[in-house]
């Protein structure tokens, strides 16, 4: 990616992350007023720069006075530090983008949100909004992402249960090449796991057996999974956000992208105004840009490529119209939300994840 002179970029230190691909996360951008500058809105977000950077540059034409300071977190390190300012009274941010809403919620029900109404915020769907506090601003399906090269016509699953048996049926093959999320490390990955789980047990219990099996490749979020079917070490990807894979597969044409044919969690990454914000006004003004006809259209063409209302882009596999095709399932923003976030249960969920993905082998073949 090129980046302009207009904006600055620093890889902040990252900590406690052994992966490989641990420098996509953490990095900082600033983006200095078109004008005089006369207020500075600070983002918080677990969404690539690259992703929300045209948003920003737009929404800088609309509020040419506004310089933006962007930090990107790995999903859990933005809760952390979110929920721990919270506590401390401290300000984190004049707004929080994540797409582990569950997340944003637990930290609104917690009372670290601040409540924004407006004309924008009236038109979001009620899926989408949660007591004017957190709301969802994208329209991402959970999809996979394969290489052509390295998977046949034959193989290509379209559902769930096709990718199961898949790994069953060539485990020699598909061994150490199939890449998802690290259950410890992503929040995201956490979330996708957990509504799986929900949407279908029995299903979902197979698959993870299979993921065992076929000594699945853990990554911390979607980009380091992307990058490993990007080189050729990984040749299926599970799970990952459709907004990266598309992003990926316009940069390497022989990545390929199939939305489920059984189910397709949907998800909408959400933003939160918290309690500690110093230019909440900003806030306020960014998030209605995000919302607004005008910050949906860049989203759609520049920056997460899927929406509610458009077709799907050109060359991924799946229905014209996800959510009336009744396949698209989208992650309601809202209480049930909470359930992922009770301690005590996703302690349970991701020790049952990590006693039977984790304990095993998770090497990558060599080439």
């Amino acid at each position: 990616m090129i980046w302009s002179k207009r904006v600055f970029l620093a890889l902040s230190a990252v900590f406690a992350l052994a992966t490989p691909a641990a420098a996509v996360e953490g990095m900082r951008a600033h983006f200095p007023a078109l004008d005089a500058e006369r207020g500075r809105l600070v983002i918080n977000g677990a969404t690539d720069v690259e992703a929300m950077e045209p948003l920003i540059r737009d929404f800088q034409e609309t509020a040419r006075d506004v310089a933006i300071d962007y930090t990107d977190y790995v999903t859990n390190d933005l809760y952390r530090d979110a929920d721990a300012a919270c506590r401390r009274q401290q300000p984190f941010g004049d707004i929080l983008l994540s797409s582990s809403v569950d997340q944003l919620v637990k930290l609104a029900n917690d009372g670290c949100a601040l409540a924004h109404v407006s004309p924008e915020t009236a038109d979001v769907p009620t899926w989408a909004n949660w007591r004017d506090e957190v709301f969802g601003f994208t329209f991402e399906p959970s999809v996979m992402v394969y290489h052509r090269d390295f998977v046949p016509p034959e193989d290509v699953p379209h559902t769930h249960g096709e990718l199961t048996d898949l790994l069953r049926f060539k485990p020699d093959y598909y061994r150490g090449r199939i890449g998802t999320y690290d259950l410890r490390q992503s929040g995201i990955g956490y979330l996708l796991a957990f509504l799986d789980a929900q949407q279908a047990s029995t299903t979902y219990g197979r698959l993870l057996e299979s993921l065992s099996r076929a000594q699945a490749v853990l990554r911390c979020c979607n980009n380091a999974v992307l990058s490993e079917l990007d080189s050729g070490n990984v040749y299926i990807g599970y799970n990952i956000l459709g907004s990266y894979a598309y992003a990926a597969s316009r940069r390497n044409a022989k990545l390929r992208i199939v939305l489920p044919r059984d189910y397709t969690l949907i998800l909408s990454r959400g933003a939160l105004i918290p309690v500690g914000a110093k230019r909440s006004d900003l806030a306020g003004r960014f998030l209605d840009y995000l919302l607004s006809e005008r910050g949906q259209d860049v989203a759609r063409e520049k920056a997460f490529f899927f929406s509610r209302n458009g077709a799907l882009p050109a060359e991924v596999d799946g229905p014209v119209k996800l959510v009336e095709s009744g396949i698209g399932r989208p992650i309601r923003i809202g209480p049930a939300l909470l359930a992922a976030q009770d301690r005590l249960q996703r302690s349970r969920f991701i020790d049952d994840w990590t006693n039977l993905i984790v304990n095993k082998p998770t090497r990558l073949r060599p080439n």
